[in-house]
């Protein structure tokens, strides 16, 4: 996945909306302990430095560098280049080790992993009990423009998204997420959390150019700058403000968190779901841990 993200990277994490402390707060209140937390996926570190004002210590990792390189620098976080060939046991050992972490996060990214391998990573290293695995995700679902973005967008960017996106287009509902229950949504009913952000109409477009979407796009020799310009324009029209004055969007993001169950372990039918990231895709972050 790496290279989804490399070019456009400082842009990339000027572009997204911020996460609400609020959800921080919650997932805290969650766990037994309150020592060690780990954000696999962290990119840019929006997530790490937040979750850093709850724990003692947050390891981030990343297969990518360039991400790694403009993250947000925070004395409790650790930030770890994670090479999409390395083993599961030294991932664990990277991390802290098993039974080492009271919290586990994926901010908008777990759709892009190899998830059965991850969740045998998270059940070794989350303490049992009270260790925690939290998840969420947001797509173009942004109110009150929904039916402009993801309404008209997204089926026009369609052709170019790698198919594990669309787990997240549809909400993680069809995510295999095997872990007791928290009150924070369950397998197939994801809770629905909204996430405010200020945004200009070039905020707004910004997001959209600096997604996986536009920049696969561009790997492939298509721009889709006139096609957004077009969502746009007619998102204008309903702005209200002058575009350069920045007004109140709300992103309808989702969120599943839960406790293991004992070893979790996905049936065969759920993890045929995954079985094309393994075969379709250059960028898979796990397929190669053993």
């Amino acid at each position: 996945m790496a290279g989804l993200y490399e070019k456009p990277s400082e842009t990339y994490a000027k572009k997204r909306p911020r996460y609400p402390k609020e959800w921080f707060s919650m997932l805290a209140s969650l766990t037994a302990g309150h020592h060690r937390a780990w954000d696999a996926g962290c990119g840019s570190g929006q997530a790490s430095v937040s979750i850093a004002e709850h724990y003692d210590g947050v390891v981030a990792t990343d297969v990518s560098e360039g991400q790694l390189r403009h993250a947000i620098a925070h004395p409790k976080v650790r930030y770890l280049h994670t090479p999409e060939d390395l083993p599961e046991d030294d991932l664990v050992a990277l991390v802290g080790g098993e039974g080492s972490l009271d919290l586990v996060i994926v901010a908008t990214a777990i759709h892009w992993f190899d998830v059965p391998l991850f969740y045998a990573v998270v059940n070794r290293v989350l303490r049992k009990p009270g260790g925690v695995l939290a998840v969420w995700g947001y797509n173009y679902d942004i109110h009150p423009f929904g039916d402009k973005l993801h309404g008209t967008l997204y089926p026009a960017m369609r052709p170019y998204m790698d198919p594990r996106t669309r787990l997240a287009m549809e909400r993680y509902r069809e995510l295999p997420f095997p872990f007791e229950p928290v009150g924070v949504g369950r397998e197939g009913e994801p809770a629905d959390v909204d996430m405010e952000a200020e945004m200009t109409l070039e905020d707004l477009a910004g997001f959209v150019m600096t997604g996986s979407v536009a920049t696969t796009a561009r790997e492939k020799g298509v721009d889709l700058e006139a096609l957004v310009k077009g969502v746009m324009k007619e998102v204008e029209e309903g702005w209200g403000d002058e575009p350069t004055v920045p007004r109140k969007l709300v992103f309808k993001a989702f969120m599943l968190a839960g406790r293991p169950r004992g070893f979790v372990k996905i049936s065969a039918s759920l993890s045929s779901v995954f079985a094309w990231s393994m075969e379709m895709s250059p960028f898979n972050t796990w397929s190669q841990r053993k």
